[in-house]
């Protein structure tokens, strides 16, 4: 049964406070901010924030983030450029820039590399011809590009595997998603997600462009990395793809637009869906929806959840004047606990840390 939230549940108990904080970081993408929040005992507050970009009187566009390994560093995709986008590093909890370097056209999603060593990053082209695009990889301790892998048309969503080994990607405009052997900085596989058309192959794909049924927006590779969860934006589906066998094991339904997606260890996917002013969360054993639950403003982009699987963390970009909004979630109440307003078009966020526990 799919409980839908319209708003607190007659009867609701109360509200959990949560005992130790919870760190992470958000970028506001037409406000060129970084934003560091705590959520604790005290409830949910800015702790930082801090000004990104070159460009003082225009939008830089902060899109991406993700952290390393060690939690000492976090990477920002700045997609907008003269004409090209760049990659900053930033250190932890000073929120001060280590360096910066110059990537491909508009990049978007990132990853970081098991080892720290790289960050892989999509250089979406949002704006471009409907051309083939790139992957960047940037060695971390020089911040040098030091390679760039040509994939598909619009990539977007950059995901490891658990066993760093793969690196997964999706190309919007070419209904793909593309597999990256981190060890030789090449492609080692694709698979065409279109409907009635699916089929995995090997190498790199020619690119031919497809009637798009899926326009797929994200990749989430499970947490043994036996199968990529991947987001059909267009469709409102997620389609499951077997990352020994490569493929398709099944379809099922999701929210409209649905965007993004996060999994917690204990076999559960939540899912923005852009265009439904909502948030999904799935039964992976089945894949049946066992909650949609409504956002305080619409445009939902990132999610990512607590490394002890308590909460899900939310950013909603709003649409004109209207300020970004983070919300948690409480995955054992299945309720929203805090929203805060934070910069326009709130879009990438990343977990940082957890505080031991309070007695």
């Amino acid at each position: 049964m799919i409980l839908i939230f319209v708003g607190a549940p007659l009867c609701a108990a109360p509200v959990r406070s949560p005992v130790r904080d919870y760190l992470f970081y958000v970028v506001c993408e037409s406000a060129d901010k970084i934003v560091r929040l705590r959520f604790g005992p005290e409830g949910l507050k800015i702790d930082h924030e801090v000004r990104v970009g070159l460009f003082p009187t225009d939008i830089n566009g902060p899109h991406g983030i993700a952290m390393s390994p060690d939690k000492h560093f976090y990477y920002i995709s700045v997609a907008h450029g003269r004409p090209y986008g760049s990659i900053w590093k930033y250190k932890t909890g000073e929120d001060s820039v280590v360096s910066y370097t110059g990537l491909g056209l508009f990049p978007a999603t990132l990853d970081v590399s098991n080892d720290g060593n790289f960050v892989y990053v999509v250089n979406a082209n949002f704006h471009g011809d409907m051309v083939p695009s790139s992957v960047s990889v940037v060695a971390t301790d020089e911040m040098i590009e030091a390679k760039r892998i040509q994939t598909c048309t619009m990539p977007h969503g950059s995901k490891m595997n658990p066993q760093g080994t793969k690196h997964y990607s999706v190309c919007m405009m070419d209904d793909m998603l593309v597999e990256i052997d981190t060890g030789t900085f090449r492609v080692s596989r694709h698979f065409i997600l279109t409907k009635g058309k699916e089929k995995g192959a090997q190498g790199a794909p020619v690119v031919m462009h497809t009637d798009a049924s899926c326009v797929p927006t994200w990749a989430q590779p499970s947490v043994d990395g036996s199968v990529v969860y991947v987001a059909c934006n267009k469709s409102s589906e997620i389609v499951e793809i077997d990352a020994v066998s490569w493929v398709l094991k099944r379809r099922f339904p999701a929210g409209p637009g649905v965007y993004n997606l996060a999994q917690t260890k204990d076999g559960r996917l939540i899912a923005s869906n852009k265009r439904g002013q909502s948030f999904s969360i799935f039964d992976l054993s089945t894949g049946k929806e066992i909650a949609r639950m409504p956002t305080r403003r619409s445009v939902v982009h990132g999610v990512v959840v607590s490394p002890d699987d308590k909460y899900a963390f939310l950013t909603v970009e709003g649409v004109g004047s209207e300020p970004g909004t983070v919300e948690v979630v409480d995955l054992g109440m299945l309720r929203t606990v805090a929203t805060m307003d934070v910069g326009q078009q709130a879009a990438g966020i990343v977990f940082w840390e957890m505080t031991a526990v309070r007695q």
